[in-house]
């Protein structure tokens, strides 16, 4: 479960909340993700840390078990299945065991092609709303 009881409005207090190892865990997701994705806001959202360009590009959290990794609904889950089929995953989330090495190149491949994505997806509305 994650540590939410205490409510954080900022990812340095949610990070806060962990022990010192899951806090280390947490910290190495939040440089992969901010190298990958260097415009990107950083901001807490539905009470976990996640990073924001034109919409949402990934969240991540810490659990009992495992630090999880949530996408919203993106092709990037087929584009990496081969690479993920080794985490428990669901249709929007990869749980990375708390004693497995985080896939810090993974995480940051997939948050690029979330950026690249995002960037189209926001072109994509521009030219509509140029059109209308």
């Amino acid at each position: 479960m994650a540590v939410e009881k205490t409510k954080a409005s900022t990812v340095d207090q949610y990070i806060a909340n962990f022990p010192e190892n899951i806090q280390s865990r947490l910290t190495q997701i939040r440089q992969a993700i901010k190298a990958a994705a260097p415009d990107a806001e950083e901001l807490i959202s539905y009470s976990i840390p996640a990073f924001k360009k034109h919409g949402m590009l990934i969240f991540y959290s810490a659990y009992t078990n495992h630090i999880s990794i949530s996408i919203p609904p993106s092709p990037v889950y087929e584009v990496f299945k081969k690479e993920l089929s080794v985490y428990k995953t669901s249709k929007s989330a990869i749980q990375i065991p708390n004693d497995s090495p985080l896939p810090l190149e993974l995480i940051a491949e997939m948050t690029k092609f979330r950026v690249k994505e995002d960037a189209e997806i926001a072109a994509e509305k521009a030219r509509k709303k140029v059109q209308q």
